[in-house]
């Protein structure tokens, strides 16, 4: 997988290119502490180019979710793909982490 971000007005947008899985889990991980230590709390995770997600990458998203709270901020999701957004509807976790159509509308009404 791979990761960059880049900080807008009032948000950081990372962008996940491949596979979201139990290799790469930890590396998002990471990378959202990583954001979020250099002071960024309100992240989108932009999900245009992950085609795949399986509870891993899940059990990640979820971690960085709460990372971001815990730093006073929060954790959006944008441009989910159909099989992402199966596994999200599917355990429910859609209610939790809400997608938006583009990383520009998951803050922007904020």
């Amino acid at each position: 997988m791979d990761l960059s971000y880049e900080v807008k007005d009032s948000y950081a947008e990372i962008k996940a290119a491949g596979r979201l899985n139990m290799v790469s889990a930890p590396k998002l991980r990471e990378f959202v502490a990583d954001v979020v230590a250099a002071g960024s709390s309100r992240i989108v995770v932009n999900l245009e180019d992950t085609a795949f997600m399986d509870s891993s990458g899940l059990g990640a998203l979820i971690g960085c979710l709460k990372a971001a709270r815990q730093a006073g901020g929060d954790l959006r999701i944008a441009a989910v793909q159909p099989q992402v957004k199966m596994v999200l509807e599917l355990t429910s976790m859609d209610r939790v982490l809400t997608s938006y159509a583009t990383a520009a509308e998951a803050f922007g009404n904020d």
